[in-house]
């Protein structure tokens, strides 16, 4: 039996992975909302996210973050723009022997920085891991086979995470590549907006491969320059979690392009999707952070354009194909 976890977020992904972890060992789940954490305990549900799912009745469920804190294991799984607030709260509880693996993906609008620099900012001496991959909430609770990454600087705290996190039908790599693991998260969200369009506008599979190919390499290329391996962009943390995210229906990012390409504003389409779609926040980070470190990332760029400064999408994606002509590894090779 594994040591007791607590994850904080009662999302759907938040949702999920506690069911996967209450497998291994005692889990409690925290919920900003008593009312909600009250529900899950009495009924083993979550009245929000998943409702159709049963949880095991062994997940405690709380909204005390100080009972929350207790756990020597953390996961954060709150929307990326809602770490910084979290880790904050958890600093005062936080002690030696307390580890830290985030579940969510993105890059901080106000620091451009990634979740484990935040953490850094706000808890320097903490152990940081993070999980990612394909893994859509929606199957995973339900035991549905998946792979995942849990990647940390430290291999030996990456396998303590993949032991925390492994099941039979969850099965979880380790890698060293952090900052890797996490930019391929945070990129493949905004990449999927624009697949939503693409798929809206009956552009066909040939331009979805397209934007999902040349999004990839947008995703090394900013991968190179912050210092990440390259190959850890086609494994689970790049192409793999690109591909279910472009591509799927459980996408809030796919689903969240579909609605804008339909003619919905972006408050109109994330009113409807429910939930947060974190490549619409990601992309105004990433807009900032790719002129800061000179890489060219011209569909992220035109999703930027689309959702924040009334670009016409139509237009937008036309204006990609026709850019000038170059290497197809151009910024990858050093061409």
């Amino acid at each position: 039996m594994n040591a007791p976890v607590t994850v904080f977020g009662a999302g759907s992904w938040g949702t999920a992975l506690a069911q996967i972890l209450s497998a291994n060992g005692p889990v409690t789940l925290w919920c900003r909302d008593s009312e909600q954490a009250s529900y899950i305990a009495q009924r083993h549900a979550n009245p929000k996210r998943l409702k159709d799912q049963p949880l095991n009745p062994s997940i405690e469920a709380t909204s005390s973050l100080p009972r929350a804190a207790g756990s020597p294991l953390w996961v954060l799984a709150v929307p990326l723009q809602s770490l910084r607030g979290l880790l904050t709260d958890l600093a005062p509880h936080w002690r030696p022997g307390v580890m830290l693996c985030n579940a969510a993906k993105g890059v901080e609008i106000g620091s451009l920085k990634l979740p484990s620099g935040i953490a850094e900012e706000l808890l320097p001496a903490v152990p940081f891991a993070v999980i990612s991959g394909p893994s859509h909430a929606e199957e995973a609770i339900q035991g549905l086979p998946a792979c995942v990454v849990a990647a940390a600087r430290s291999e030996r705290d990456a396998c303590l995470w993949q032991k925390t996190f492994g099941t039979p039908s969850f099965r979880v790599y380790s890698s060293t590549d952090l900052i890797g693991v996490e930019i391929g998260g945070a990129v493949k969200n905004v990449i999927a907006v624009a697949s939503g369009m693409i798929h809206r506008y009956g552009m066909g599979d040939n331009a979805a491969a397209a934007t999902v190919c040349r999004g990839l390499a947008e995703i090394t290329r900013l991968g190179l320059a912050m210092g990440a391996k390259p190959l850890t962009f086609s494994g689970l943390a790049g192409v793999g979690d690109l591909m279910v995210t472009a591509f799927s229906r459980h996408s809030r990012n796919f689903r969240l392009g579909e609605l804008i390409g339909g003619g919905l504003s972006l408050q109109e389409a994330a009113a409807q999707i429910g939930e947060v779609a974190e490549g619409a926040w990601t992309v105004r980070a990433l807009a900032n952070l790719s002129r800061r470190l000179g890489v060219e990332m011209p569909i992220s760029d035109a999703v930027y354009q689309i959702l924040y400064q009334g670009q016409d999408p139509l237009n937008a994606l036309q204006t990609l194909l026709t850019r000038p002509l170059r290497p197809e590894a151009a910024g990858i090779t050093g061409d």
